[in-house]
């Protein structure tokens, strides 16, 4: 039994879920903090559903993509942050449960997203917008679109972990799209597509052999590592023009640690590292705080004080 728990909680991926959770805490709390309003009915609501996309998304790609995780699970050295969870490829977990769950996430975040929109009132964009992250998170693996190989799979991911989440928080409580939502999107946006850019070098040999067409295969690894430091570059300077715009510019020590850790992991792309397997591992948990901590950064900030 315990055994079945700890597969199950593999298999959803959950720490991985803090990617989409946090940013939609941050868009609730701008929207509180800018007109006032907080509905925590609404908030907890929505939450459940966030997750259930994400569920579901990760759920398709434990079903869709065995072949190249398969091959990924046979490197000597595996990564924590590519291959998936595994548990399909051992067959803990069927691929039709992982498909089942998927859908199954699916049908029950659609339920609540109609729930929000026509009992809640929370405006005509509600299903629309989950629309969306559905469009761009069930079909990331899934067939016919499987975004992941048609080269701007990434593209979706920044979207979907990085303005999306803001923009429909702060939309399900005011039932508008706050002009802050898009500022701090930006650089949210731009690190989560390096967080997927950079979780595809652990896989990239298992990607190619399988047919899978990312980013990175397609354009290989010294430009990804160009295309990755030019990315890292425009979050650091799109967090910082944020910042300045909206406090007075001594709040901007407030985010130096993120970019700090930023430059350190940028340099050690550019340095050539990803070709160890452990310091690329090392590398994509460093990317992800940086994620992570400009999220929290800004959530802290908006938290503190009303920016002007």
């Amino acid at each position: 039994m315990i055994r079945r728990l700890v597969d199950m909680a593999a298999f959803a991926r959950l720490p991985f879920h803090s990617v989409g959770v946090l940013p939609f805490v941050l868009g609730t709390a701008i929207a509180w903090r800018q007109t006032g309003i907080f509905r925590w009915d609404v908030f907890a609501l929505a939450v459940i559903a966030v997750m259930l996309i994400m569920l579901a998304t990760y759920a398709a790609g434990e079903r869709w993509d065995v072949e190249e995780d398969t091959r990924s699970q046979m490197r000597p050295v595996r990564s924590r942050f590519a291959g998936g969870s595994g548990t399909v490829v051992r067959g803990d977990i069927s691929q039709k449960t992982a498909f089942a769950v998927s859908v199954m996430s699916l049908i029950l975040a659609a339920t609540i997203g109609t729930v929000l929109q026509f009992v809640y009132r929370t405006g005509p964009w509600t299903l629309p917008l989950g629309a969306v992250g559905i469009l761009g998170g069930f079909f990331y693996s899934t067939p016919p679109l499987r975004w992941v190989s048609r080269g701007f799979g990434e593209l979706w991911i920044g979207l979907c972990y990085g303005w999306l989440p803001v923009a429909v928080a702060a939309y399900l409580q005011t039932g508008t799209f706050l002009p802050w939502v898009h500022i701090v999107a930006v650089p949210i946006g731009l690190s989560i597509f390096n967080v997927i850019l950079l979780n595809e070098f652990p896989d990239y040999e298992a990607d190619r052999a399988s047919g899978k067409r990312n980013l990175l295969v397609r354009v290989g690894p010294q430009t990804a590592v160009g295309i990755y430091t030019a990315v890292s570059v425009a979050v650091m300077v799109a967090a910082s023009l944020s910042v300045v715009l909206g406090w007075r510019p001594g709040v901007l020590l407030g985010i130096a640690p993120v970019l700090v850790l930023a430059t350190g992991v940028t340099g050690g792309v550019l340095a050539g590292r990803w070709r160890d397997p452990r310091r690329l591992e090392r590398l994509c948990a460093g990317n992800l705080i940086v994620n992570l901590g400009t999220t929290a950064a800004f959530l802290v900030l908006f938290l503190v004080e009303v920016p002007r």
